[in-house]
């Protein structure tokens, strides 16, 4: 559907699901934000209500890049009807270690956004996070 140097995005009809794809081990932050911008475009034209996000290739994590995504585009998303997201990890354990560490600091710093109000969760496949 939409192709970037490191990323994907997809439209799951059926699932009423828009999937984006890392393809590459590392996403320089303004591309990052290039991606999610356009994904906010098939949101209401789609009624896209959950998000999958494939993280699978990325081995660097990225603070700045997390708070912007859970702080600033998880908010303009769930206000466009977007609450539900599903995550597949890499197969590392000191990333996701970092990413629990960075979703922490994000949880509490920032207390009453909305991100708390979404179903996120961690899953194994792209199929699982479609029949989630």
């Amino acid at each position: 559907m939409e192709n970037f140097k490191t990323a994907k995005i997809y439209l799951e009809e059926e699932k009423n699901a828009l999937i984006v794809t890392i393809t590459r081990s590392y996403i320089p932050m303004n591309e990052f934000k290039e991606i999610f911008n356009k994904a906010y475009e098939f949101i209401p034209l789609y009624s896209i209500k959950k998000l999958i996000f494939d993280k699978r290739k990325l081995m660097v994590f990225h603070q700045p890049s997390m708070e912007w995504y859970f702080v600033e585009w998880k908010e303009k998303a769930f206000n466009m009807g977007l609450n539900i997201i599903r995550k597949v990890l890499p197969d590392d354990k000191i990333f996701k270690q970092s990413v629990k560490i960075g979703w922490s600091k994000i949880a509490n710093e920032h207390p009453n956004a909305k991100f708390h109000q979404m179903n996120i969760a961690y899953v194994h496949s792209i199929e699982q996070a479609l029949n989630d």
